[in-house]
């Protein structure tokens, strides 16, 4: 009985990544671009007033679809002609920012064998209404700039964290997303 118990192998588990899997996910990307390859989806649906939901209701990664139920509510504070019942679309990006980046920093500090303490990512930024509301043109409706600031704490040298920290700056999909230029192709059905 105990030689059997031998056999069978723990995940190596590291700030709750599975780093097995990891590498595994890591080999098959790099052996066959294919199971590379996702697709994201969503959709929402206006609630009345400045409510809406999004449902996400599957993914696909490497040819397969992965069913998800999972809704997102957004709302705008009272101020903004909302009820102030769930956060709003700034807030819910930066959460997105946020949450991506900290995915990706949880993982490569588990594939440097860092243990994490402590991770937090604190983010902001401005946005002056004028552009939002159309009142003047020469004003953006979004952001400038946003700053943010990761704190972390664990087993690894300050070089050990500074290069999971440039590993996330370069390869986090949302940073990425947030930083860059991208397509935005938009159409108009009108029922």
């Amino acid at each position: 009985m105990q030689a059997a118990q031998a056999n069978i192998s723990q995940p190596d588990i590291l700030n709750g990544i599975d780093r097995d899997a990891v590498k595994g996910l890591l080999q098959a990307c790099t052996d066959d671009a294919a199971n590379a390859q996702t697709h994201w989806h969503v959709l929402t649906t206006w609630q009345g007033g400045t409510r809406s939901d999004t449902h996400v209701s599957f993914y696909e990664a490497g040819g397969q679809r992965i069913d998800k139920d999972f809704t997102i509510r957004v709302d705008e504070p009272l101020e903004l002609g909302g009820t102030n019942q769930f956060a709003n679309p700034q807030e819910t990006l930066l959460a997105a920012l946020n949450a991506c980046m900290t995915a990706h920093y949880s993982i490569a500090a588990a594939m440097h064998g860092v243990h994490l303490e402590k991770l937090t990512i604190e983010t902001q930024g401005d946005i002056d209404l004028r552009g939002f509301l159309g009142i003047d043109a020469g004003v953006k409706p979004g952001y400038d700039a946003l700053s943010y600031r990761v704190t972390m704490k664990g087993d690894g040298t300050p070089e050990q964290f500074q290069e999971i920290h440039d590993t996330v700056t370069r390869f986090s999909p949302n940073r990425f997303n947030v930083a860059t230029a991208i397509a935005l192709n938009g159409e108009l059905v009108v029922e």
